[in-house]
């Protein structure tokens, strides 16, 4: 663990009514205690989640429109509204780590096409561009992750078939418990959420709240459609 807390300095907020406080978890956000190695934000679409995971990866140092300390490039709107006014405890400060931004890995890789020299030895061997979606995301997180360090990640399994979310879930394993890292995680899979001891952080219109994992929109709706698939699709598609 390295990230302890998330805190935001409400003396420098002066504007509570515009973006990004007009969104209502982060208005009435204070602070958020981590007391897990791996974290999930859930949460509707709008809620909030990756505006504040993209705070903290910008107070990290990491690149907003995703990468490390070390990657230098620019994509539109990747400017993060929020960095500012978060402080983050930490003990100790983590210097390495990766903040991956799932709607803007592409740039990510075009980048490295440009500056890699190194034949991708941290990528699989290969460009990303030349690998599926789905093998260039396992391959950042089977090559490009290593111990001691901190993971910021908005949407993975947006590329990952559920197979592959299911390997993900070794690999958050093998890296949080034998490698010491530590995972934030915005995410919409019921899958990955059931990670074993997972804190998961649900953000609403009511703020942002600790749940348990049964608890989540994400789960419920889910067993709901799978235990009474014909009757639910029946009532959303002919109704």
């Amino acid at each position: 663990m390295f990230l302890k807390e998330v805190q935001l300095m409400k003396e420098r907020v002066v504007q509570t009514g515009e973006y990004p406080f007009d969104i209502p978890s982060i208005g009435t956000f204070e602070e958020m205690e981590l007391e897990s190695p791996i974290t999930f934000f859930v949460g509707e679409n709008g809620s909030g989640k990756s505006t504040l995971l993209e705070a903290i990866a910008d107070q990290c140092g990491f690149n907003t429109a995703g990468g490390g300390r070390n990657h230098f490039y620019e994509v539109d709107s990747s400017d993060s509204a929020l960095g500012a006014f978060l402080r983050l405890s930490w003990m100790p400060k983590a210097t390495n780590g990766f903040f991956l931004r799932a709607e803007s890995f592409y740039h990510f890789a075009s980048y490295l096409d440009e500056v890699d020299d190194t034949g991708f030895a941290g990528y699989g061997g290969k460009s990303l561009h030349h690998q599926s979606h789905g093998e260039s995301f396992m391959s950042l997180f089977s090559n490009r992750f290593q111990g001691n360090a901190l993971y910021l990640l908005d949407e993975p399994e947006a590329a990952l078939s559920p197979q592959r979310q299911l390997t993900f879930l070794r690999i958050l394993k093998e890296l949080s418990e034998e490698r010491g890292c530590q995972f934030i995680i915005a995410t919409h899979s019921p899958i990955l959420l059931a990670y074993p001891g997972a804190a998961i952080h649900e953000f609403s219109e009511d703020g942002i709240a600790k749940v348990d994992y049964e608890d989540t929109e994400h789960y419920r709706i889910t067993k709901y459609f799978m235990d009474h698939r014909e009757s639910f699709l029946r009532r959303i598609l002919e109704d």
